[in-house]
């Protein structure tokens, strides 16, 4: 006898309750399959090696910088990440003020290219919640190593994201979102070169910023979008010029570094003075065929009046000559001879 009634109890009939078919099982299975498979899958990448990722000088004293070696000691994902969490501070390539080398966050993400991070590693990255240099340096990864037509599917869930930190060693704050929209549209990171993004994809880029309604332009939170900006220059030049030279590579050019070589002053005190005698000279050499002339024409002027002091104006005596020197000739012709003159009649 069936008591289930008096607990309150409740039993569906077995042929009620609907089961998957196998069709369905084998598709939800294989869907989780496809699902893990593609987590545990390489970002799709550039295909350019990871010593080709960032400029020359940066490279080399990354893979020569002695924190970047202490680094070899951590071996798992996790590991970097709580490395990032309790060193970094900025996320800018170099170190600031006057230490030289590159700096922590560019040489932990440099032990992440090393890793080769997979799909869902990357996103563990981007939606971290305990710091946002974790985030931003997943962001700087994905746009030195995935191929560039895959960049806007990765930054397009953050482009309106609100969380504020200080990208720079300035302090100046900024959103998560404004920062990820200047890495889509900018060439350079703080005075270093980004891989370049073919024109077509750009275009793709900034219409679909303009069709959410988003600025399309660099906002200047990861620099100046040319070398050379106040920022850099205001640093001291050995930073990165001393590491360019051992390199055989030539830093940035910063314009005040150039112009306060003494060495530079001199040579453009030289040539300044060089030109500016150069120009003299030419300016003698047009002036001098005026000059000539001038001399001609008074020169020419002193001869008449000395012609006029001894042979008399050919004007004045003009009646004269022609009275007292005429005689006829059997032709009946006149001939008369003027002094002073140049011509027979």
């Amino acid at each position: 006898m069936d008591d289930s009634h008096k607990y309150g109890m409740r039993f569906e009939p077995a042929s009620s309750i609907v089961k998957p078919t196998p069709l369905e099982l084998s598709k939800d299975c294989s869907n989780r399959t496809l699902n893990a498979f593609n987590d545990m899958a390489e970002i799709k990448s550039s295909g350019r090696p990871i010593d080709q990722l960032f400029e020359k000088v940066l490279c080399m004293n990354i893979l020569s910088s002695d924190y970047f070696r202490d680094l070899l000691r951590l071996k798992t994902y996790h590991e970097v990440i709580d490395e990032i969490y309790v060193t970094v501070t900025h996320v800018e390539p170099w170190m600031t003020g006057n230490c030289r080398g590159p700096s922590t966050a560019f040489c932990l993400l440099y032990k992440f290219f090393t890793m080769k991070l997979t799909v869902k590693q990357m996103h563990g990255l981007l939606k971290h919640p305990d710091s946002p240099y974790i985030r931003a340096i997943g962001f700087l990864y994905l746009r030195y190593v995935a191929d560039p037509k895959t960049l806007w599917n990765w930054y397009e869930p953050y482009l309106k994201d609100d969380e504020e930190f200080s990208p720079g060693s300035n302090g100046r704050m900024t959103t998560m979102g404004v920062y990820v929209r200047d890495l889509l549209l900018g060439q350079y990171y703080f005075d270093t070169l980004f891989p370049r993004i073919p024109v077509p994809v750009m275009r793709t880029i900034v219409a679909n910023l303009e069709n959410m309604k988003l600025p399309s332009k660099h906002c200047g939170v990861t620099g100046e979008t040319t070398r050379g900006s106040e920022e850099t220059a205001r640093r001291p030049p050995s930073v990165k010029a001393s590491l360019s030279v051992s390199f055989g590579q030539r830093a940035p050019h910063r314009a005040t570094t150039r112009d306060s070589s003494p060495v530079r002053r001199g040579s453009h005190r030289s040539r300044s003075r060089s030109r500016s005698r150069s120009q003299s000279v030419h300016v003698s050499s047009r002036l001098s065929p005026a000059r000539d002339v001038n001399k001609e024409k008074t020169s020419a002027s002193n001869n008449l009046a000395k012609l006029k002091d001894l042979y008399g104006d050919s004007s004045n005596q003009k009646d004269n000559a022609s009275t007292n020197s005429g005689f006829n000739r059997p032709g009946g012709t006149e001939e008369v001879i003027r002094l002073g003159g140049s011509t027979w009649r």
